[in-house]
């Protein structure tokens, strides 16, 4: 699919604006997505007046993508900056007062992953189970509510904006089967987000509320680490099935994994289980095991409070690779893509997704 994507792309770039450039390095694609064949983009044009002289284009657009090898229907929407009916998107205001729940209507079951402490692999951990779910059969968004430091469009390799052609809507992104909504995706990489609780909930809401998600079996909200607004506007507005709490061995790490259970206990939120992750590194070379951060205490952390141990993850480069390079390690076909698998398998058969 990701191939199939850049093979759409440079076709597009190979389309000549009048004035210079072309659609590619002028940045007016949008919402760029390749679903078993079937492509989808948004031109944006710079104003009004001038998509409405880009719908030969658009046409010239589609045609293009359309002889690409692999593609079997092209569609693409014209939208532009400014419109009066259309106003642009604004991100990260108050939260607006809403009837009901927060929960997306086409979305099944909402699932938490969550974490004491940041560097714990977390979104690691939502990513690669987004990724094994969807690789068996089911529909699979993944809302990145990290919003402080979103992780997830570098660990999906995304670098296109969702669109909004209304100001209001916004279109995730896709990669690798899975849906994607990320403030990251918002944002210059290096942009901080700088602000406080309300704006945090009213971005929360957006990203639950405005996103059209589609039909999903399971969206799963990588939340930021600790116990903060986040968590707290999540569980109590939404309807969350369950929460997954990521720890590592290390004895400060699980006293704050202590704190996100206790968190989850409080707001009545079932936690699912734990993953105990860099929980041992096998050497390459000699192949001896060296638990680097302690050994085993998550699984007793589990077996004290009664909570399933989901999976115990090795630190592994291939999940550090694939994470920067933006292709999951569960795409693949070795030890760590068949641990998620089985991570994924059990929470199919326990009824959870």
């Amino acid at each position: 699919m990701t191939d199939l994507k850049g093979a759409v792309r440079e076709a597009l770039a190979r389309l000549e604006l009048p004035d210079g450039g072309n659609m590619i390095s002028r940045d007016m694609i949008r919402a760029l997505t390749v679903e078993s064949g079937n492509v989808r983009f948004v031109i944006e044009a710079p104003s009004p007046e001038i998509a409405r002289l880009m719908e030969p284009l658009r046409k010239a657009a589609e045609a293009a993508a359309g002889q690409v090898s692999g593609v079997e229907s092209v569609s693409a929407v014209l939208t532009a900056h400014d419109q009066p009916k259309a106003p642009k998107l604004k991100f990260g205001g108050h939260a607006q007062p809403q009837e009901g729940v927060m929960k997306p209507p086409g979305v099944k079951t909402i699932l938490a992953v969550g974490s004491g402490k940041g560097g714990v692999g977390k979104s690691t951990v939502s990513s690669n189970l987004a990724v094994a779910l969807a690789r068996a059969g089911k529909k699979v968004g993944l809302l990145d509510a990290d919003i402080h430091g979103p992780s997830q469009p570098r660990m999906f390799g995304l670098t296109d904006k969702p669109a909004s052609p209304d100001g209001k809507t916004i279109i995730p992104l896709q990669a690798h089967g899975v849906t994607v909504m990320s403030i990251g995706s918002m944002l210059a990489e290096e942009k901080a987000v700088i602000w406080r609780g309300p704006m945090l909930m009213g971005a929360l809401q957006q990203m639950l509320m405005q996103v059209d998600w589609g039909e999903q079996d399971v969206l799963i909200v990588d939340l930021p680490p600790g116990t903060g607004d986040v968590q707290l506007s999540l569980c109590q507005k939404s309807e969350v099935a369950g929460a997954i709490v990521v720890s590592t061995p290390q004895d400060v790490a699980l006293l704050d994994a202590r704190k996100a259970l206790d968190a989850f206990a409080t707001l009545k939120t079932p936690v699912l289980g734990l993953i105990e992750n860099m929980a041992v590194f096998t050497c390459p070379h000699c192949g001896k095991d060296s638990h680097i951060f302690g050994h085993g205490g998550v699984a007793a952390e589990a077996e004290k409070l009664g909570i399933p141990m989901l999976a115990q993850l090795p630190i592994d480069l291939d999940t550090r690779l694939g994470g920067d390079g933006g292709i999951p390690v569960a795409l693949g076909d070795g030890p760590m893509a068949q641990a998620y698998a089985l991570l994924a398998d059990r929470l199919i058969k326990g009824g959870i997704v």
